[in-house]
């Protein structure tokens, strides 16, 4: 994940939060992984089968930031 978010676009940061030592060092890793235009299609090909449910954020607070 942090890989494709990291090929998305050059200010994008993701910032994981982790309290695992080999996590940290999992993500930290994504910075050499170069993700090639097929490997991002793939990808995006993939996530795009995914049926999203559910709102983004409960109604009370889509009501009070007008969302």
């Amino acid at each position: 994940m942090t890989a494709w978010l990291l090929a998305q676009r050059p200010w994008i940061v993701p910032i994981p939060g982790t309290t695992k030592l080999h996590r940290l060092e999992e993500n930290l890793g994504a910075v050499d992984l170069d993700l090639t235009a097929a490997d991002l299609a793939e990808i995006d090909a993939e996530a795009a089968k995914i049926e999203v449910q559910g709102e983004r954020l409960p109604e009370a607070v889509l009501k009070m930031t007008g969302l």
